[in-house]
């Protein structure tokens, strides 16, 4: 399979950005080291280059009953120009992906979706394909740059692409979004990051995507501005608890498990899952999220065992040394039996049992709704 490039990879090569292959794109892991990134994105502002991530649109008179179908959250109730965080899940009540739903009008409606997942889901939509509805991956054509951080809405109140809808930008509430065109071409604004912090998304026609990271990069300088890779971004998601797919949640997990029942809406109209999801829900999920510091400086990977009295109860999803925190931290899925006060908790670290303590979630507590 040929790894693809996004807008912005030559950005990244020409500021020394460390690139891998990620989801099908070659896309920079670190610039100057995921400790300093993570730090700049946590105090002032980072940019991060998202555009490998999928945009599926859904349009037609029946735009809404369809994603509401489709999706756990009641997209019927949001308002024009409200996003909201949900999953799709199959009949067995597992997560396919988790995503955003973008709601333009009732007949227009947006899903940005997981780069690993965007053929899965846009087949997944497709197979139930209602008269009067269009489905269209957007991904290819489009840009998109996160601006994350305490000075993000600074930065972006300077940027000449945002010139006519600053009055809206200084007002704009979490998980809003303002569409707008300038030279002929609509750009999307939203309140939306995956860091924890105060931020931004900006959804741009790829070919404009090089000359907005410019000019974010120039106009900020006093601001502290840099370019963020994958690893720092990864860090940053996991302090404030935030799922990653392939981690907390895949086709083997329920939103109950993973610590999303806010994002299900049992008492709306039928969608797909959600007879499992109401089961599941009356006899209680077999598993938990749960957090989990462990003494030292260990550090818990994905799979590793996590053990109560030598027992083992369940497994790392996510694990590393939160920066901001200065602490080893993990995430692990567990039996919903595992009491935090019995003590006793371990994770096997490569054969040697590293003491830990069950500790609430989340680790880092969001400034994003500030």
């Amino acid at each position: 399979m040929e790894i693809m490039k996004t807008p912005l990879y030559e950005a990244h090569v020409r500021a020394g950005g460390r690139m891998v292959p990620f989801a099908g794109f070659l896309m920079p892991v670190s610039f100057e080291g995921i400790v300093a990134e993570h730090t700049r994105v946590r105090t002032a502002v980072g940019l991060f280059d998202v555009s490998h991530m999928g945009e599926i649109s859904i349009t037609g008179p029946g735009a809404v009953a369809f994603a509401d179908r489709i999706v756990t959250n009641n997209v019927a109730k949001l308002a024009h120009g409200q996003i909201c965080y949900t999953v799709a899940c199959n009949e067995k009540g597992a997560v396919l992906d988790d995503l955003l739903v973008y709601k333009f009008s009732d007949d227009r409606i947006l899903l940005v979706v997981n780069a690993v997942n965007v053929d899965k889901i846009f087949r997944h939509l497709k197979s139930f394909g209602a008269p009067g509805v269009e489905i269209r991956d957007l991904t290819a054509a489009t840009g998109q740059i996160a601006v994350q951080g305490p000075r993000s809405r600074e930065l972006l109140m300077r940027a000449e692409f945002c010139r006519s809808v600053r009055d809206a930008l200084a007002g704009l509430k979490y998980y809003r979004f303002v569409a707008y065109t300038t030279q002929g071409e609509e750009i999307i604004l939203s309140r939306t990051g995956y860091t924890g912090e105060l931020g931004f998304e900006i959804y741009l026609p790829a070919g404009r995507t090089m000359d907005a990271w410019e000019e974010l990069l120039a106009l900020g300088k006093d601001l502290g501005v840099g370019p963020i890779g994958l690893g720092a971004r990864d860090t940053l998601r996991f302090e404030p608890c935030l799922c990653l797919y392939g981690h907390e949640l895949d086709e083997e997990t329920s939103p109950l498990e993973a610590g999303l029942s806010w994002l299900v809406k049992l008492n709306k109209e039928d969608f797909l899952g959600r007879g499992a999801l109401l089961a599941e829900k009356e006899r209680g999920p077999a598993r938990m999220l749960a957090g989990f510091e462990l003494s030292g400086r260990q550090i818990a990977r994905q799979g590793f065992s996590v053990l109560q009295c030598g027992t083992k109860i369940g497994e790392v999803t996510s694990g590393t040394f939160a920066p901001t925190l200065g602490k080893s931290l993990a995430l692990a899925l567990v039996s919903s039996a595992a009491k935090a006060e019995r003590g006793g908790f371990a994770i096997d670290v490569r054969g040697k049992a590293a003491e830990a303590a069950m500790t609430p979630v989340p680790f880092y507590k969001s400034r994003a709704m500030d």
